[in-house]
């Protein structure tokens, strides 16, 4: 690992540390030769990172992380627990990635990481509370997209996410997890059987070191990796107010294919997702109402 590269990582390690944080620094001193001379000063110059409302109480807790040695034996480590991580510098990183607001500094990744490379991909997300009706659209769709070789990329949280990642599989296929906090901390435990066999086969992926705890404000975040790795973004079942809209809305932002499952006019769950076939997404029924727009617009 270059000089470079390793200060990069070692600092996403320090508590607090915010996108925009990471970006001032580098614009303050591009090839962080002072980083480690920051680490020698009080805990209140520091805090020249400054907390912000969300997580205050993971600075106080961490703020030993700062000891640079600490750090150090920390990334070695995640050789042993055969953690890649990948910078936005490095060669591995998703092309599509990088057109994003805010593309993620790093990746914390755990499986097989040529998925990244993989050609077409397409996030599905929806409500964690999936009704019968999502599961069955699930069943009636995937087959096919696994068969014209689309890769699945969701957050692995309950409901949709999961059923996403457990048809791909079972389908034969291949599929993506980016997921809120670390890979140590797997949120919710009720996955935690689904992201071990993910980590071993499929691919699991953090912009946050794996000690990371999630917070609140990482879901809504990891939603613009979501999109941003993927061709398009498949609703299915979402409530008005729901963070399925959120990745929908990146994907739009980036010019990014919008796909919704039509549900009924009385379940809540399905009112999202016909208010997005209203602002212009693309009705699904069938498989090919998604492969005809993918092989459209692919540019691989």
């Amino acid at each position: 690992m270059d000089d470079f590269k390793e200060k990069l990582i070692h600092l996403l390690h320090y508590p607090n540390i915010t996108w925009n944080t990471v970006y001032q620094t580098l614009r303050k001193d591009p090839t962080l030769r002072s980083l480690y001379r920051l680490q020698t000063q009080s805990t209140q110059q520091i805090s020249l990172f400054p907390p912000n409302n969300h997580d205050h109480s993971m600075a106080q807790s961490s703020i030993i992380s700062l000891h640079p040695d600490m750090i150090h034996e920390q990334i070695r480590q995640y050789a042993t627990n055969e953690i890649t991580v990948i910078t936005i510098l490095d060669k591995e990183y998703p092309h599509y990635l990088k057109e994003i607001y805010q593309p993620p500094w790093a990746l914390f990744a755990k499986g097989d990481i040529s998925l990244l490379e993989k050609e077409p991909k397409l996030a599905v997300v929806g409500s964690r509370q999936a009704t019968q009706y999502g599961k069955n659209a699930i069943r009636l769709i995937f087959p096919e997209l696994i068969d014209n070789d689309v890769l699945i990329v969701s957050g692995l949280a309950k409901g949709i996410d999961a059923l996403a990642h457990e048809y791909a599989i079972k389908n034969g296929g291949k599929t993506i997890a980016v997921i809120a906090g670390g890979l140590y901390h797997i949120y919710p435990k009720e996955n935690m059987s689904l992201a071990l066999e993910m980590m071993k086969t499929q691919l699991v992926l953090s912009e946050y070191p794996p000690d990371t705890k999630p917070l609140r404000w990482h879901f809504p975040s990891r939603n613009r990796i979501i999109s941003g790795l993927s061709n398009g973004t498949f609703i299915i079942e979402a409530k008005r107010k729901s963070g399925s809209l959120i990745t929908a809305n990146y994907a739009v932002n980036e010019g990014r294919d919008v796909f919704s499952l039509p549900g009924s006019i009385f379940n809540p769950y399905s009112v999202g997702a016909n208010e997005l076939i209203q602002q212009g997404a693309k009705l699904v029924t069938r498989a090919e109402d998604i492969l005809e727009e993918i092989r459209l617009n692919s540019r691989v």
